[in-house]
């Protein structure tokens, strides 16, 4: 692969993250918001370890001993929050409570439609470096397996993808970790900015702070193998079956590739899922939880098997079509770029 190829892989893989995040951005707040402590109704007391949205609740007496209520002046009325190890149910919230609409209709409610834009200002900023540098480390990664292992075998593909992810995660971590405090952030009057955040993360921890859950990114790396392992797997079967056909692309191609990058990364969230919810509960503003493993056992302990997968149904209505629409753009870049320039990329492809 020469220089010029390595170009495309790298606008290729830009301009598909790029449209991706924005057309599933309003989920992407979604998901955020039932991962988090605050969507699964585990609040601690106000102070330093609180949640930013929890520090101006009034606490009123215990009712009955068996239940305690949060007010809050923010809203016009009461909000209810069930506190970890009672039994009650509780009523409803943003988590796994509400269905995808209802969040949507809540968060527009009380914080206004541009809420559901939350921390696309960093998505956007890093998700084409992000995507870029993965797609082309994983182009350069898988030249440099092929020399050493059985080519476009399946150990290649793994190796490549677990390098790309690695990569990926060191160098955008903070842009993600910024993101994430914007989308939980719900003050509607004086709502936080990148920048605001940026300062505020620095002044409290330092550069280190911006890199707190990255060990949940590297845990992460885990979905994409298996993605990328499975796509290029069924890439690799429609690239036999075009073999002998015209080398011209048609929409039915890329449909196709569409359907490989849906069901690919379906069933990789389905396995990898735990790992989003650690990283952003790592992510909150607090010391509750301080490490991978530490934050899942928390989590298990306190809201069962069922708080490790919170926003999974959201995490899968949003990724089919953010994954669809970046496969399919990534190839159609790509090959719209190999054809003007007239690279080979397609034809080392396709032997």
């Amino acid at each position: 692969m020469n220089q010029r190829d390595t170009v495309i892989h790298l606008v290729a893989g830009g301009a598909a993250g790029t449209v991706g995040a924005i057309v599933t951005c309003p989920l992407e707040v979604v998901k955020t918001r039932q991962q988090s402590s605050r969507g699964s109704g585990v609040v601690s007391f106000p102070g330093s370890d609180a949640p930013p949205q929890s520090r101006n609740l009034k606490q009123p007496a215990s009712i009955n001993g068996k239940r305690r209520l949060w007010t809050s002046a923010r809203y016009g009325r009461p909000q209810v929050v069930a506190l970890s190890g009672f039994t009650t149910p509780p009523p409803l919230r943003i988590g796994n409570d509400m269905g995808i609409m209802q969040c949507i209709k809540h968060i527009v409610r009380h914080e206004g439609p541009m809420a559901l834009f939350k921390g696309l200002g960093p998505n956007l900023i890093g998700v084409a470096p992000s995507r870029a540098v993965y797609f082309s480390t994983y182009s350069q990664a898988k030249r440099f397996w092929n020399s050493i292992l059985p080519p476009d075998s399946p150990v290649v593909h793994v190796c490549s993808a677990s390098c790309a992810g690695f990569m990926a995660s060191t160098l955008t971590n903070p842009i993600w970790f910024v993101k994430t405090r914007l989308q939980l952030d719900v003050n509607k009057e004086n709502p936080m900015t990148a920048v605001q955040c940026v300062k505020m993360i620095y002044s409290k921890s330092g550069i280190l702070g911006f890199y707190k859950g990255i060990t949940a990114s590297y845990m992460g790396i885990s979905e994409t193998i298996i993605h990328f392992v499975i796509y290029e797997a069924i890439k690799a079967q429609l690239v036999a079956y075009h073999a002998h056909s015209s080398d011209e692309r048609s929409s039915k191609d890329f449909l196709e590739f569409m359907v490989a990058g849906a069901i690919s990364k379906t069933v990789a969230s389905c396995i990898a899922y735990p790992h989003e919810v650690a990283r952003t509960r790592l992510r909150e503003e607090g010391n509750r939880y301080t490490g991978f493993w530490q934050t899942l056992q928390l989590v298990f302990k306190e809201e069962g098997i069922k708080g490790c997968y919170r926003g999974m149904k959201t995490q899968l209505v949003r990724q089919i079509p953010n994954t669809a629409i970046m496969m399919s753009t990534y190839e159609a870049v790509v090959y719209i770029l190999t054809t003007r320039f007239n690279t080979e990329f397609y034809q080392k492809e396709g032997h």
